[in-house]
């Protein structure tokens, strides 16, 4: 088959499409014919060395994809040869097939082409896993989403409203904000321009926001806990802002709140599929019935994955930027 693979790591030039081996189906895995796949910052940051693949998993890279069934492997039950569906991958959504613990997989939803529906496993099952399993957000709560126009924060603003909570967003200019703005967001915050803690306070009447869903980590640390409503809950799922930064354990303890840290890839396969079994109870119902829907930038031939990652790496996209097969 072909793949996308990265021979030695680098910029998006390193990103070289090539013949591989089939991948081998094992115990418990389908095989799937991929159509599309979505980029995510995971994918950048194993293209410049800094994400390795969990053991045992595909070296290429690509978190999600979309296709139909080819094959089954010893053990699987409730899937068909032939079944069109979405995987939550921990590597291999950059080639023409992948295997993937049937756990994993989901239907495509209904009304959803197939192409689009690689937009969706690794954005919902990230937030609903951290924004509703973890973080418990409630109706009535007030959720605030760094990087509001990203995959990640466009689903996090639908999912939240379609719950009944109050969602602020933090992005980059107004255009993108005017996009949160059409997806539900209620409290938009230009983070080029203003304080996102002042503005959340200002909004809340001085009480803060309930959740708090960042992608930024260090950088933003002390700011979201200055930010947090009494009892908050911050989750942090990206490290943008680095990795290291000194907290004021009395103003956490002054806020009886709490932080949680979380990635999708490298958990057991056991966890993965009670959240994606979650996913598929409550998220796939609302894609159904027009609540949520995936909010795709452009959609890029896999060839041109080079191209892709310079977009999402130049954040230069609202929601995501999908590659066809």
């Amino acid at each position: 088959m072909r793949a996308i693979t990265i021979p030695e790591p680098g910029g998006p030039e390193a990103l070289v499409r090539a013949d591989v081996p089939d991948p081998q189906l094992a115990e418990g895995e389908v095989l799937i014919e991929v159509a599309a796949s979505a980029v995510n910052r995971a994918d950048l940051l194993q293209r410049q060395g800094f994400y390795d693949p969990p053991p045992g998993s595909s070296p290429y890279p690509g978190l999600e994809c979309s296709g139909r069934i080819t094959a089954l492997g010893p053990g699987v039950h409730g899937w068909a040869v032939g079944d069109e569906v979405c995987a939550l991958l921990a590597g291999g959504g950059y080639a023409e097939q992948v295997a993937v613990p049937a756990g994993q997989v989901l239907p495509v939803p209904a009304g959803l082409d197939l192409v689009t529906a690689a937009a969706l496993p690794e954005v919902t099952c990230t937030v609903w896993s951290n924004v509703f399993m973890i973080a418990h957000l409630r109706p009535g709560e007030t959720l605030l989403v760094h990087g509001g126009a990203s995959g990640i924060g466009t689903m996090a603003i639908q999912l939240a409203k379609a719950v009944g909570a109050r969602v602020a967003v933090t992005a980059g200019g107004p255009e993108k904000l005017a996009r949160c703005a059409e997806l539900g967001a209620d409290i938009l915050i230009d983070y080029r321009e203003q304080d996102f803690v002042q503005e959340i306070r200002k909004a809340t009447d001085g009480a803060g926001a309930d959740v708090i869903l960042d992608i930024i980590g260090a950088k933003y640390l002390q700011r979201n806990v200055k930010a947090l409503a009494v009892s908050g809950r911050l989750a942090i799922i990206g490290l943008q802002g680095g990795v290291k930064a000194e907290l004021n354990l009395a103003a956490l303890m002054a806020k009886r709140a709490a932080i949680t840290g979380a990635g999708l890839r490298a958990r057991p396969l056991n966890e993965k599929a009670a959240i994606v079994a979650a996913v598929r109870e409550h998220v796939w119902p609302l894609i159904a019935n027009g609540q949520v829907r995936p909010i795709v930038d452009r959609t890029l031939p896999m060839a041109e994955a080079a191209e892709a990652h310079r977009i999402v790496e130049a954040s230069a996209h609202v929601g995501k930027v999908v590659l066809t097969v």
